[in-house]
């Protein structure tokens, strides 16, 4: 059911007028593009080559003019390239985990950590939660921008942190038992593990303290939500971040809604661009997320390329538009049979079946001509016992046939007893394991 927002505790531009929003908007995008090309020199070469200057940005529309950001700009001119704050005023490091090529370094200025923290407390408002009130924090710390990025956020808005970070699934669930938190802020998958443990000890879901769940750092569906929900007994609400932009708290769902995390767009440009002519689309198209910072100091991005695709939703709960749930990325989409697939929509599927736990593997190969996929999952732990060999082959085919009829490819499919597959308990869930490029 949807809830009205109270608006008494709410910041003023979080109930402005569209026209508010975007005066605001263009007086900080003029800055922050003015502020980059003075003081990045590979941005200032890439608006020169282009014939483009921080004077033409006269309206929002015009910052299409200007050339876009990559993750490769940030890899080739790492570790410090792309600063455009003096070293001395940067009081903070974080990275992307770098697992293909060198990682992406981001700086902070003391002014970007207190807009961060200002961010994720109002995501965390959004999602439910009040001052005074016990957030378990169990997203890694370290170079990796969740842990300490919602730290800071569950401290401004005035709650008491438990900074648990990832892994130790058991004391993890002993401490949400002892200290009885209201909130947890966590991945997806993880929270899954943590659910389980409570199962094997016999703890139900009315017994647990929690009331909502801030989850993020991995795309996950509404079949996701559901079962996270049934499982531990809260609300779960999506928090969208990344390292290149800010770090978690960019756009956060809020519990009135739950419809699509909002974007700060009072500190966040976004556009919606078809992925391969770079063309801007109108609100509403499906296409590739890109975002211009308007508040950074230390490191700004200037149409920055997510790779994350979505679309640009009309304003409910706040005066912000809103993303759809991510469905994936330009990079995770996989070619079978010439065939798009994102993993989002096989696990679609698994969650289709209530026998199946929303754990799977999705493995790619290649062993001659021709791409083969083979995906792996498990049975929920509350059926498994009641199953035998042939209902679970049949389970296996099912799923099968509506991959099949749903998607385009054929698979084979392996459906083992519940906690056969690997668990994740720090970073993120590994879905994917594609083998081709060796095989060639």
């Amino acid at each position: 059911m949807t809830i009205s927002p109270n608006e008494a505790i709410l910041e003023p531009i979080e109930r402005a007028s569209r026209d508010e929003v975007q005066a605001l908007q263009l007086q900080r995008l003029q800055w922050s593009v003015r502020h980059t090309y003075d003081n990045v020199a590979p941005f200032r070469a890439k608006c020169d080559a282009k014939g483009v200057h921080p004077d033409d940005l006269k309206q929002l529309s015009d910052l299409s003019l200007f050339p876009f950001m990559t993750k490769a700009d940030l890899r080739d001119h790492y570790p410090f390239g792309l600063f455009a704050a003096p070293r001395d005023q940067i009081i903070r490091l974080h990275a992307s985990s770098g697992t293909t090529g060198k990682s992406v370094v981001m700086g902070y200025t003391a002014a970007d950590l207190d807009t961060w923290a200002q961010l994720v407390a109002r995501s965390l408002r959004a999602a439910g939660v009040k001052p005074g009130e016990m957030v378990h924090n169990a997203y890694g710390y370290g170079m990796f921008t969740g842990g300490l990025g919602a730290h800071y956020g569950i401290e401004r808005l005035g709650c008491t942190v438990v900074p648990v970070s990832g892994g130790q699934t058991v004391k993890q669930v002993q401490q949400i038992i002892d200290f009885r938190p209201d909130a947890i802020m966590v991945t997806p998958s993880f929270s899954l593990v943590i659910a389980e443990e409570f199962e094997r000890q016999g703890i139900q879901p009315g017994d647990i303290s929690l009331k909502v769940g801030i989850f993020g750092a991995e795309a996950w569906g509404e079949g996701m939500r559901a079962e996270i929900e049934a499982k531990l007994g809260i609300d779960a609400v999506d928090i969208y971040g990344l390292t290149e932009v800010m770090g978690p708290g960019v756009a956060s769902e809020c519990i009135e809604t739950k419809d699509g995390p909002v974007i700060w767009e009072d500190h966040f440009y976004p556009e919606i661009i078809d992925p391969e002519t770079g063309d801007v689309l109108p609100d509403g198209s499906e296409g590739e997320l890109v975002f211009t910072s308007l508040t950074k100091v230390a490191s700004p991005v200037i149409r920055y390329r997510t790779r994350d695709l979505t679309a640009l939703l009309p304003p409910t709960a706040r005066s912000f538009r809103r993303i759809k749930k991510i469905t994936g990325r330009t990079d995770d989409m996989l070619i079978i049979r010439g065939v798009n697939v994102f993993p989002s929509q096989i696990e679609e599927q698994i969650m289709a079946d209530t026998a199946l736990a929303p754990i799977y593997q999705i493995h790619v190969s290649r062993p001659s001509h021709l791409d083969e996929v083979e995906v792996h999952c498990e049975v929920k732990r509350e059926v498994s016992a009641q199953l035998d060999a042939a209902t679970i082959a049949a389970i296996g085919d099912r799923l099968k046939q509506r991959i099949k009829a749903n998607i385009g490819i054929s698979t084979q499919v392996k459906v083992f007893p519940a906690d056969s597959l690997q668990r994740i308990e720090v970073g993120k869930a590994k879905r994917v394991y594609d083998t081709r490029a060796q095989q060639i």
